[in-house]
């Protein structure tokens, strides 16, 4: 969030820096500069190298990529990457992390190296992460009226009445096409054999489409020549999809739609900011809203105007002081009421959290199967609920072996990495899951697939993830070809968060048919 003192005309835009020192295919090696010499081929790890490994990756778009990087040294890439993280600070690309002392907003490290995806393999993913979205909004609506997937015990009904995120408000509530979950971030990772697994669900508010898209806008500037020479599928129309899907989903024609945001202060401001800004549509607080027999409006310089979908970027307990938290500042008195009376649309639906709770992920592919019919497309990792008798003995026995998360826990907060985990770090986890095992889910340590990664000594491997946007109305599911790819910047680092460290790489689903 660019500071309102901020000298801008001292930050150098990604243009600028093509128009002083060149375009990329034209920087050159100069003397007496390290040059580019850990090539693909030397690569010799176990990990499944997405770019080299593919079998559905022609070897033509990895040898373009080797090509272009071997035509630069170590210190003009570096330069590049300067060039973003400049246009990052520039256009106010920042997060903060929470808790941190020093309180400063960071921009997060980009890796102008892309990941690549066939397009036969990224019809997978897409059909996959589609397929489950259906899936989890009809059992978000299951829980919320007859609960017969409690009823067939199939889900565990005190697992699920019980859950935090459960909302009795929503109790018999009926939404327009049974969609909770209008944007969903599903993550995915590739094992050692290149298999794709979803990791988790993201269906409260998923976030980091910003980067997905500022990430593709870079990679275009920096590297305009190599884009140009591979069929890449857009991925630009990502807001304007958003907007319709959003607008599908009113009770209304025309619907006059906002986005809600908890404030500039919020770790994820930008990226409101920055939607509200692509749809063209206003960005809002709590102040900017309120509520008159049951319809919600926002104070404009012309008036009041009806507002009839709300994009919320606040959580649950913090929209309706009525409702919820009485102490909120962040959220609306009365809307709930207004929601529930059909008079406005919250995407996504309060009460969607049951369904991306870690502890209810085991269950999706028995979802797909029992409200679809079908076989899951996306396996899930093999995953050990603690709240499970049998499951918390092997959990506790298998610590060094397995990652430890928290059910309700996000941005690689409270996880034990066992392999990586000293024994007094295993010793004090052990009496957390003891104190409350059902808090605590554990995964086996999968090996994360890996991409070619600018480092400070050249290009290396680092572990990656991808979370496609779904976006879901009663009419249709959109998915944009790409998404984020996360990537942990430290060697051997199988954390991918931005809080943690990770960084981002633009992605390439590319249609080799049409190369």
């Amino acid at each position: 969030m660019l500071k309102e003192d901020q000298d801008t005309n001292s930050i150098p835009s990604v243009e600028n820096f093509a128009n002083h020192n060149g375009a990329a295919n034209s920087l050159g090696t100069r003397a007496g500069q390290a040059k580019i010499n850990t090539l693909f081929q030397q690569f010799k790890s176990h990990f499944f190298n997405e770019l080299i490994d593919d079998q559905a990756m022609p070897g033509e778009t990895c040898q373009k990529i080797e090509h272009w990087l071997s035509q630069h040294t170590l210190d003009e890439l570096k330069l590049l990457n300067q060039a973003a993280k400049d246009h990052f600070l520039y256009e106010g690309i920042t997060f903060t992390v929470y808790g941190e002392s020093e309180g400063i907003e960071r921009t997060i490290p980009y890796d102008l190296i892309p990941r690549v995806i066939e397009k036969k393999q990224w019809n997978k993913v897409s059909l996959g992460c589609a397929q489950r979205v259906r899936a989890l909004n009809l059992f978000l609506h299951d829980i919320y009226h007859q609960q017969d997937i409690l009823k067939a015990n199939i889900v565990p009904e005190l697992q699920v009445l019980t859950h935090e995120a459960y909302q009795p408000h929503m109790y018999a509530h009926d939404l327009k096409g049974k969609i909770y979950s209008q944007i969903s971030g599903i993550d995915i990772i590739r094992d050692r054999h290149g298999e794709f697994y979803v990791l988790e669900d993201n269906l409260r508010t998923p976030s980091g489409v910003s980067y997905m898209l500022e990430s593709r806008k870079i990679s275009q500037k920096l590297m305009p020549e190599l884009f140009q020479q591979n069929n890449i599928l857009g991925i630009e129309q990502y807001p304007h999809l958003l907007k319709e899907i959003l607008a599908e989903n009113a009770y209304v024609d025309n619907p006059f739609i906002v986005v809600l945001t908890p404030g500039r202060y919020n770790s994820a401001y930008y990226e409101h900011s920055f939607l509200a800004r692509e749809m063209d549509v206003p960005l809002v607080t709590s102040r900017d809203l309120f509520v008159e027999n049951d319809n919600v409006y926002v104070k404009t310089i012309r008036g009041r105007q009806r507002v009839d979908v709300i994009y919320r970027r606040v959580d649950d307990a913090y929209l309706d002081p009525l409702c919820f938290k009485p102490d909120s500042t962040l959220g609306v008195p009365g809307l709930m009421s207004a929601y529930l009376q059909h008079n406005v649309v919250i995407a996504n639906a309060p009460g969607t959290g049951v369904a991306d709770d870690k502890s209810i992920y085991p269950y999706v592919d028995k979802m797909i199967h029992f409200y679809l019919g079908e076989q899951a497309i996306l396996k899930n990792v093999p995953t050990y609920q603690c709240r499970e008798i049998e499951d918390l003995n092997y959990v506790l026995s298998h610590l060094p072996e397995l990652v430890v998360k928290e059910a309700q826990g996000s941005g690689g907060y409270g996880m034990l990495i066992g392999p990586q985990a000293s024994s007094l770090q295993i010793e004090e986890f052990s009496d957390k899951i003891i104190a409350a095992p059902h808090l605590y889910i554990a995964q086996p340590t999968l090996d994360l697939s890996v991409c070619p990664t600018l480092t400070d000594f050249g290009v290396a491997e680092r572990h990656i993830d991808l979370r496609p946007f779904v976006l879901s109305s009663p009419y249709r599911t959109e998915i944009v070809p790409g998404g984020l790819t996360r990537v942990a910047m430290q060697a051997g680092s199988l954390v991918v968060n931005s809080s943690q460290g990770g960084g981002v790489k633009d992605t390439w689903v590319v249609d080799n048919l049409h190369s």
